[in-house]
């Protein structure tokens, strides 16, 4: 469970970012030599040497396109992870979150299937909606049951992940045994996090920056579309979820307002922490919290040997 009290590391880190990355995201655009930019920023996140007898290979099948992570120990029979990275839409891939993969996979114990779905501007709605179905779809294809598969995301990608999920429900597929949402991005009319930033401004996270990933992805798609409107979406049926949100993120009352609609989430506030913070594995919070995913997860796949 989350601590009581924000370790020294984090509270180095949120303000690390609150001096150096806020400002700069306030300014920035996702178009152009920015955008091109945070891509580079973002994937090289990934140059780190994954640990010995790690799997990683890079898989396509027609147009869905990603890479399989699978930690040593991780057992395919057990079941499969689908990730769907952040990014605000617009940034981010599978290389950027490849060493979160890794821990995830290690933790659940199952190999993860990490999308490389098509990011915007370049690719607006329902290109990513579109890829996350037929990735799903896709596993389903090869032989797992929806028993043993998992699904997750982080911002961005954790509202793509609620994403599938409706469309799951719409579409009368079955359900995955469980998901997994880090930091995410739910309401994309951005209001709740203004708020919520005019009244504790996000270390991290720039709600104009939001806003402006948010045009180039929906374009001119209302945002109560049903398949983007996933605060107000019916979700009877869906799975159980894990949802964490650091205490400092301006995403934090849409996450409860999220938690409030659907009575199978577990919602976890993680004092001190900043967006997304799980994925920093030199944090003690970031290492703690993907245990306590590992353990969620995991324990939904009991049983299903």
């Amino acid at each position: 469970m989350p601590p009581a009290a924000p370790s020294q590391e984090s509270v180095r880190l949120r303000a690390a970012f609150s001096v150096r990355v806020r400002p700069v995201a306030d300014r920035a655009a996702p178009r152009g030599y920015q955008l091109r930019g945070i891509r580079r920023i973002s994937d090289s996140a990934g140059l780190s040497r994954l640990p010995r007898g790690t799997r990683a290979w890079p898989a396509r099948y027609g147009r869905v396109r990603g890479v399989w992570m699978r930690a040593p120990g991780a057992d395919p029979n057990r079941g499969a992870l689908l990730y769907l990275h952040g990014g605000g839409y617009v940034f981010g891939s599978p290389r950027s979150h490849r060493t979160f993969a890794y821990r995830l996979s290690k933790r659940v114990g199952v190999p993860v299937f990490l999308l490389d779905y098509r990011r915007a501007p370049e690719h607006p709605f329902p290109a990513a909606a579109d890829d996350a179905l037929d990735a799903y779809r896709l596993l389903l294809a090869q032989g797992y049951p929806p028993e043993k598969l998992l699904v997750a995301g982080d911002s961005a990608g954790g509202h793509l992940t609620a994403c599938l999920l409706g469309d799951l429900a719409r579409l009368h597929l079955p359900q995955p045994a469980g998901a997994y949402l880090v930091s995410p991005w739910l309401d994309l009319t951005v209001a709740s996090a203004s708020r919520r930033d005019g009244q504790q401004r996000d270390p991290f996270l720039s709600p104009a920056y939001a806003a402006k990933c948010r045009d180039a992805y929906v374009t001119n798609t209302p945002w109560n579309h049903p398949r983007l409107n996933v605060l107000g979406a019916g979700k009877s049926g869906w799975p159980p979820i894990l949802l964490q949100v650091g205490g400092t993120e301006a995403l934090v009352d849409e996450a409860r307002q999220f938690a409030g609609s659907h009575a199978a989430t577990e919602l976890e506030v993680w004092p001190g922490q900043i967006h997304v913070f799980p994925i920093f594995s030199n944090l003690p919070e970031g290492r703690d919290a993907t245990n306590r995913a590992g353990e969620f997860l995991g324990g939904l796949l009991t049983g299903c040997q």
